[in-house]
């Protein structure tokens, strides 16, 4: 299963593209409207307008065979604690080695934000983000199906 942090991703028809390779699922998770697809592999869900409602939402769900999509790093963090692949829609990964790190630089970042010392800039979305993430997702993709193969030879279920 693919999770999509899906309101603000700029990376949606990609997700698809990839998803349909591998054969996997793919659930849009959103406070606003998402528009609908035909295709039975992909399903959308709209939660509350609620704060985190929709991180909310992915990590009672996301676990260990699952790939998670999110530029949202706490969701990230429990994503990741929940041993399920994780990466930003620019193609960085999320996991055990850097997610204390990227949650650090997070909060970091906040901070100068709130004392006016940073104005929170974010660099543009790119060509280049875009090719990054497609490689990446394929990449998560082919680990998470290694993970579930391994659990199913192993009988159990992760």
């Amino acid at each position: 299963m693919i999770y999509v942090d899906a309101d603000a991703c700029p990376v949606k028809p990609e997700i698809l593209k990839v998803a349909e390779r591998h054969g996997l699922e793919v659930t849009f998770v959103a406070n606003s409207g998402l528009r609908p697809s035909r295709d039975p592999m992909v399903k959308n869900v709209i939660v509350s307008g609620a704060f985190d409602a929709a991180d909310d939402w992915i990590a009672e769900r996301a676990g260990v065979g699952d790939v998670v999509i999110t530029a949202d790093v706490p969701l990230a963090v429990r994503c990741v604690a929940a041993g399920a692949q994780v990466t930003g829609p620019t193609g960085r990964v999320f996991d055990q080695t850097n997610i204390g790190m990227a949650s650090a630089m997070r909060d970091l970042g906040q901070h100068l934000r709130e004392t006016g010392e940073s104005k929170g800039y974010n660099a543009a979305f790119s060509p280049r983000d875009r090719s990054s993430f497609l490689s990446t997702l394929d990449t998560l993709c082919r680990r998470a199906k290694a993970i579930m193969a391994a659990a199913s030879q192993a009988g159990s279920t992760p």
